[in-house]
C-alpha cells in the first residue's frame, strides 16, 4: 500500500500497525506528503492500494487521485478526509476512487476497511451511501457508455458469471471476456468489483 498524506504521525502509525494486525497482508511500501508527487510514487512502488488524504495543499487529493489513476490504472484508491462531506467524497469517486473513509485519529480504525479494499470491495460510510442513493454521483466515464455497455455493466453488478452473461446476451464466453475488458478500460477500473461499485454510485442499477 502507498500512503499520500501530509500527517507524518498518521503515516508512521500505519507503517507500524498494518503488518501486525493484517497478518502481513498489508504493508506500507511507499508514502509521500506531497500530492504533486503521488503519481510518481505510485508508478515506482506499484502498490495494490493507495490511501489518499483529500485535505492536502494544492494540487490537493482529488487532483492527485486523477493523476494516480492515469499512472497506475490497476491500483485501487481509498480516499480519506477529516470529515464525511458528501460533496468532497463524490468528487473523489468521480476522480476514480473506489472508496471513501472519514479519517480517524486512530490508525487501527481503518485496518478492516483497508483489508476489504484489498479483497476488491468498495468501502463507503453508511451516511455517504445513503446520500449517494438519494443523489447519484455523475461519473463522466459512465455517462459515455452505450446501451450495450450499460446492459453488460448491470449484469456484472448483479454478480452474473461469464457463462450467465454469455447466455443472456447470446454471445460466446470469449466475447463476454473481451467486452468486459473493454468496459473496464472505458470505466478506468481494474476489476468487476470496482465496476459494480461505480455502477451503484453512478445510479446505473
Amino acid at each position: 500500500m502507498a500512503v499520500v498524506d501530509d500527517h507524518n504521525l498518521f503515516v508512521r502509525g500505519l507503517e507500524l500497525l498494518l503488518p501486525e494486525v493484517s497478518g502481513g497482508r498489508a504493508t506500507v511500501v511507499a508514502s509521500t506528503g506531497d500530492a504533486a508527487y503521488a503519481a510518481s510514487v505510485v508508478r515506482h512502488a506499484v502498490p495494490d492500494v493507495v490511501l489518499m488524504d483529500l485535505r492536502m495543499p494544492p494540487p490537493g487529493g482529488v487532483r492527485a487521485i486523477e493523476a494516480v489513476r492515469r499512472a497506475a490504472p490497476r491500483a485501487r484508491v481509498l480516499a480519506m478526509s477529516g470529515d464525511d462531506d458528501p460533496e468532497l467524497a463524490a468528487e473523489a469517486l468521480r476522480a476514480g476512487a473506489t472508496g471513501f473513509l472519514p479519517k480517524s485519529s486512530d490508525a487501527a480504525d481503518i485496518v478492516q476497511p483497508l483489508l476489504a479494499v484489498l479483497d476488491g470491495w468498495a468501502v463507503l460510510p453508511e451516511r455517504l451511501l445513503a446520500e449517494l442513493v438519494r443523489k447519484p454521483v455523475r461519473h463522466p466515464a459512465a455517462e459515455a457508455l452505450s446501451d450495450d455497455d450499460r446492459d453488460l455493466l448491470r449484469l456484472i453488478a448483479a454478480g452474473a458469471s461469464t457463462t450467465e452473461i454469455a447466455a443472456k446476451l447470446h454471445v460466446s464466453e470469449r466475447t463476454v471476456k473481451r467486452l468486459t475488458a473493454t468496459l473496464l478500460r472505458k470505466l478506468r477500473v481494474s476489476s468487476r468489483a470496482e465496476a459494480a461499485a461505480l455502477a451503484g454510485s453512478a445510479g446505473l442499477l
